[in-house]
């Protein structure tokens, strides 16, 4: 066999095996029918802070607690807001006194002047008589007049005293609505990602104590090349594989494509090759289903987008739904794990 000939017989096998190799090592392509490409997994933040500026008291959840809405996650010292709330309720009691007292003194100067005007009257139709001087029926009509004048500041003041027991009422129930807000509740369904304050600390208006993401709001955005975006419809059914749990592909749709086209970020990448263009792809996890793959759920974990944008093409085996949702992250992440995320 000559030199040349064995050479031939060398590439060939050389080539055979690069392409035999190529297709043991290769990732499986995806059917005409459905596009996919990498993200990581989002969810919205969102900070419990103070209404008003105040010291700590306590904080009755930790990283990682999962909370409900209404659920009371910390409290701040109201001690201050308290004595000022029985200083409005004292004052409330102290201007009803001062009312009940302007009430009676109405009763009595009304008195007065009833008595003052009748007096007034009979010397007015004596004088004509010659009974009564002209002097004296101006003198009653004075004492008349002046009893009118006392009857009407008793009527203010007891007016005054209505308007104080109204502010004071005002007060007291603006210092129980700060004294309420001062329980700091969860306002959704979510997990505590950090403590950023601590029991103690004195804190001013909007002071930030814990931030929590929001577990009925998860998403992941993919950036699909032009060629594919333009067959997506919203609503269109979609696959979320995380990194750390590729065995639990999760059931999403397309929520938003955008009407813009961009340049590929370069953190992303796609099955196929990288575009020069690409749209930017939401794909929004069903509220519905988020209960089952909460234990999955953490911001900022990479993972895969899939698209179907052509409805006749069947899912691929893997990327059916787990009939058996995971219930925590740690026990899918390793061969023992795996048992355990999986009993």
């Amino acid at each position: 066999m000559s030199k040349k000939t064995i050479l031939i017989l060398v590439a060939a096998v050389a080539v055979v095996g690069a392409v035999v190799a190529w297709l043991v090592l290769r990732k499986p392509g995806l059917p005409e029918g459905l596009s996919g490409g990498n993200g990581r997994l989002e969810a919205k933040q969102v900070f419990i802070a103070t209404k008003y500026p105040g010291r700590i008291k306590e904080v009755l959840v930790n990283e990682g607690d999962t909370v409900e809405p209404g659920q009371v996650v910390a409290r701040m010292d109201t001690e201050a807001l308290e004595a000022q709330l029985r200083e409005a309720e004292a004052q409330i009691v102290e201007a009803q006194e001062g009312r009940n007292v302007a009430l009676a003194n109405i009763d009595v100067k009304s008195a007065d002047y009833n008595y003052a005007a009748k007096q007034y009257a009979r010397s007015r139709d004596l004088v004509p008589r010659g009974a009564v001087s002209e002097q004296e029926a101006e003198i009653d009509n004075a004492h008349m007049l002046a009893s009118k004048a006392e009857l009407t500041g008793a009527k203010t003041q007891a007016t005054q005293a209505g308007a104080s027991i109204e502010a004071a009422r005002a007060t007291a129930d603006r210092l129980r609505a700060e004294i309420k807000d001062a329980v700091l509740i969860a306002p959704i369904h979510g997990r505590i990602d950090s403590r950023l304050a601590e029991p103690g600390e004195v804190l001013g208006q909007g002071g930030r104590v814990l931030s929590l993401v929001d577990l009925t709001d998860v998403y992941m955005y993919v950036f699909l090349p032009e060629r594919v975006t333009g067959k997506v419809a919203v609503g269109a059914e979609s696959r979320i594989v995380l990194d750390a749990a590729p065995q639990y592909p999760i059931p999403a749709y397309v929520s938003f494509v955008s009407p813009s086209a961009q340049f590929t970020p370069k953190t992303v990448e796609t099955q196929e090759e990288r575009h020069a263009l690409t749209f930017r792809v939401k794909l929004q996890i069903p509220r519905e289903r988020l209960k089952n793959y909460e234990p999955l759920i953490k911001a900022g974990i990479p993972g895969m987008g899939y698209v179907r944008y052509d409805p006749q093409v069947q899912w691929p085996a893997n990327l059916q739904p787990n009939p058996n949702p995971p219930k925590n992250l740690v026990g899918v992440q390793g061969t023992s794990g795996q048992g355990k995320g999986e009993k």
